[in-house]
């Protein structure tokens, strides 16, 4: 597909309602895999050198962020677009049917996203059921997150129950498994952020972390994944936490809830966590403010308006070891992930 096929495709797309083009795009993905057809639109992406990251073997540098495929149902059509890593979730251990709808809003002349889906999920069992059905995307040597939250009813106080039990839940069929602290649409969620907070939860998960791979002989890497909207004293405490923790891995950053990059746009009034090319800079300072303390300690996934090859580049230059992409994804579809494979190989 050239970037003028999908710019055809893509202006198709945002006739529609965002959320319904969301789900129209991703059950083609699947119809087209299950077809055998995925390949003959996507062609050859270039090779690539694998990238060492918690114990793990990535084929790539670049991944898929949490959020695309909510219930891990897309892996096997999504893997076929040339990702090393696909994410899926955010996942909770009960159903939930997120915010009300609209709640998924583009800015197309910034190339920016708000959402506020509020962790619209199908549950721990659906999701891990999910993940187990995907086959070909994992022979191929793909690797698959699993990122996990909590519940909108459950409090603060009884987060880590709703953790563990994803934690638990996911142990079987995850590469590695990701902690989101960081949505802005659950209330109260990133609290869960301050220091002395981060530390209670990392101590739970990683000690449930070692019986779990006591009992069943694999280990499964744990990741956080943290907000843009941090000051750098936060950043300093919580790559503390991160160090004296033993995480095994970061993910920065989720969407912000700034709105100075685009203060003069109609949906700049709109709740949610904003993503795509405002966030772009943010995002990248705050990749080398953690790795300014955490050095290669612990690895780190950059995420954050990667719209460009150039705009990957800039993420593995300020420390990150992998990348991950979802709104550039949206806006320049699968030559994206093409171009940046040709400029990391």
């Amino acid at each position: 597909m050239t970037p003028r096929q999908y710019l055809f495709a893509r202006n198709l797309l945002f006739r529609l309602d965002a959320e319904k083009a969301h789900h129209l795009s991703l059950d083609a993905l699947r119809q087209l895999e299950r077809l055998n057809l995925l390949g003959l639109l996507t062609g050859n992406n270039p090779t690539s050198t694998p990238v060492q990251c918690m114990g793990l073997t990535f084929p790539n540098c670049i991944g898929l962020a949490a959020g695309l495929d909510k219930e891990g149902n897309c892996i096997d059509a999504l893997g076929r677009l040339g990702f090393g890593s696909v994410e899926i979730g955010t996942i909770t251990p009960k159903p939930q049917e997120g915010n009300p709808q609209p709640r998924l809003f583009r800015i197309i002349d910034r190339e920016a996203i708000i959402n506020r889906m509020g962790f619209n999920n199908p549950g721990i069992d659906s999701g891990v059921s999910n993940v187990a059905a995907s086959h070909s995307f994992r022979k191929q040597g793909g690797i698959v997150g699993f990122n996990i939250g909590k519940n909108k009813v459950t409090p603060n106080e009884n987060a880590v129950d709703d953790y563990l039990k994803c934690l638990r839940g996911a142990w079987d069929v995850a590469d590695y498994i990701t902690v989101n602290l960081s949505s802005p649409n659950t209330p109260g969620l990133r609290d869960l952020q301050a220091a002395d907070e981060t530390a209670r939860l990392l101590e739970t998960l990683k000690h449930e972390q070692e019986k779990l791979t006591a009992a069943s002989g694999k280990h499964v890497p744990i990741a956080l994944k943290v907000a843009p909207d941090l000051e750098p004293q936060h950043i300093a405490d919580l790559s503390q936490v991160f160090l004296d923790g033993g995480l095994d891995g970061l993910i920065a950053t989720n969407t912000t809830i700034s709105r100075s990059e685009i203060a003069d746009c109609d949906f700049a009034s709109q709740a949610g966590g904003l993503s795509g090319a405002p966030l772009t800079p943010r995002a990248t300072d705050v990749i080398a403010d953690f790795y300014s303390h955490l050095g290669d300690q612990v690895p780190i996934i950059g995420v954050g308006g990667i719209m460009t090859a150039e705009h990957s580049q800039a993420k593995l230059k300020a420390g990150a070891k992998l990348i991950q992409i979802y709104t550039g994804f949206i806006y320049k579809g699968p030559p994206l992930v093409r171009d940046i494979l040709k400029a990391v190989k």
